[in-house]
């Protein structure tokens, strides 16, 4: 007889689950049977420990399905998450950890760990979520997750490696799980660290203590004929836009130019990165303009800049806090 369509057909998991001298088959939603030791089970989770400890109903006297000998325990984990999760419960001998990187995954880990008790899983999760591989590709579904599963220090993170992104968000898969409150909290933290920064463009003294003086900064005013900047004509042009006169001296034109597309880009991504990948956008334009003053001195002189100014929008957006409730 043919079984209906929706009833699932149970299937048997892949190695490690699948030996031959487990004592407990766990079936997930999925139909497909884990064969398990309950040993490694009830070390990695307090909820099985207590599970497996239960005394059992005399033969005949128990509903308890059972398989091979085995008792069958069904769980409403799907045979992906349960795989992923009995991964964390066997010694790494036996089975490697799952890797985590795929956020997807995460939340229905998390969620069977904290069901079944197992604070490392809920650990490794977390450690998954602050991931700097992940973080810098996909802050927003770092965040969203992490502010689904209540997690404090990870949806913090995620919040401050989103100011690398623009303000205004593209959609993304996982915004379901955040409700329009977190999300207005996300922006208005995002704009608010883009008014802190914009204090620095506004005032130089940043700058002007760390060179000291014009001359500590020769590079950013350039001038040939003379070491001590006698002569009438920039190398490069000399920059016109007031608001980028440190000294109240007109600097080299691709310095200005470089402030003002970092005075841009600060207002939608306040963040140190926005400021060091626009450095190196300049540096590559000064070296192809081959500038026999400035193409050998651009580099050095704009790292040490860009690292001075990421510093400072890193310093200006620290004390900004997240208004989220915990």
């Amino acid at each position: 007889m043919d079984l209906p369509a929706d009833l699932p057909v149970e299937t048997c998991a892949s190695a490690p689950f699948d030996h031959a001298k487990a004592d407990v088959i766990l079936r997930s939603a999925d139909g497909v049977e884990f064969r398990v030791f309950m040993l490694f089970l009830s070390l990695a989770s307090p909820f099985f420990e207590t599970l497996f400890s239960l005394p059992q109903a005399s033969d005949g006297a128990s509903d308890q399905e059972m398989k091979d000998g085995l008792a069958v325990i069904v769980v409403s984990e799907d045979s992906k998450t349960l795989d992923s999760f009995l991964r964390f419960c066997y010694p790494s001998t036996l089975a490697e950890d799952p890797s985590l990187d795929n956020l997807t995954e995460v939340l229905s880990v998390l969620a069977a760990a904290r069901k079944y008790s197992l604070d490392l899983i809920e650990r490794k999760v977390c450690q998954a979520l602050a991931n700097p591989k992940v973080l810098e590709t996909e802050p927003l579904r770092c965040f969203a997750i992490a502010r689904n599963a209540r997690l404090k220090h990870e949806t913090i993170t995620a919040a401050r490696h989103n100011l690398r992104q623009p303000l205004i968000p593209v959609l993304f898969a996982e915004i379901n799980l955040i409700t329009a409150s977190d999300l207005l909290a996300l922006l208005t933290y995002h704009k608010k660290c883009a008014i802190a920064v914009q204090a620095l463009i506004k005032d130089f003294k940043w700058m002007t203590d760390h060179y000291g003086s014009l001359g500590g900064c020769g590079w950013l005013f350039n001038r040939p004929n003379n070491s001590h900047y006698g002569g009438n004509q920039y190398c490069c042009g000399q920059g016109t836009d007031t608001r980028f006169f440190p000294w109240n001296t007109p600097p080299l034109a691709w310095w200005t130019t470089y402030m003002q597309e970092v005075y841009e880009l600060l207002q939608d991504s306040p963040s140190g990165d926005t400021v060091r990948t626009a450095a190196d956008r300049t540096i590559q334009k000064v070296r192809s303009a081959n500038c026999a003053s400035c193409s050998g001195r651009v580099k050095e002189a704009m790292t040490e800049f860009s690292n001075l100014l990421a510093l400072k929008v890193e310093e200006a957006v620290a004390p900004i806090e997240l208004e989220i409730d915990f």
